[in-house]
């Protein structure tokens, strides 16, 4: 095996599941069970005016995200799965992320067309 840029990123890829992974079961967790809605479809990095209604698609985004990376990173070291496989999971489990919170923020503002007054 020869050390290039692809196995390095195989490698930066691989290493940051574990961190991602951590943080979005510790996020459901928090959402679900202590019932701490500070990070429930934030948008410009502000909740909206009724997070609690959110939290649930919250929770079970971060709770299925969370728990696919898991999954991939134990197949991974169990050997089960492929380098295509798990890199092809694992990338569309992080886009699916991104795209479910972005759209589950916007929709839980409400859309504003008034002029902000200065």
């Amino acid at each position: 095996m020869k050390f290039d840029i692809s196995v390095a990123m195989t490698w930066v890829l691989f290493i940051a599941l574990f961190p991602m992974a951590f943080i979005w079961l510790r996020r459901a967790w928090r959402i679900a069970v202590k019932r701490d809605y500070s990070e429930v479809a934030l948008k410009g990095g502000l909740s909206p005016k009724d997070p609690q209604k959110y939290a649930p698609y919250a929770a079970a985004i971060n709770l299925l995200a969370g728990v696919i990376v898991l999954t991939i990173i134990i197949g991974v070291i169990a050997a089960y799965y492929d380098y295509e496989t798990w890199s092809a999971s694992a990338g569309i489990t992080i886009w699916f992320k991104i795209i479910a919170d972005f759209i589950l923020g916007r929709h839980a503002h409400s859309f504003n067309l008034k002029k902000k007054s200065e």
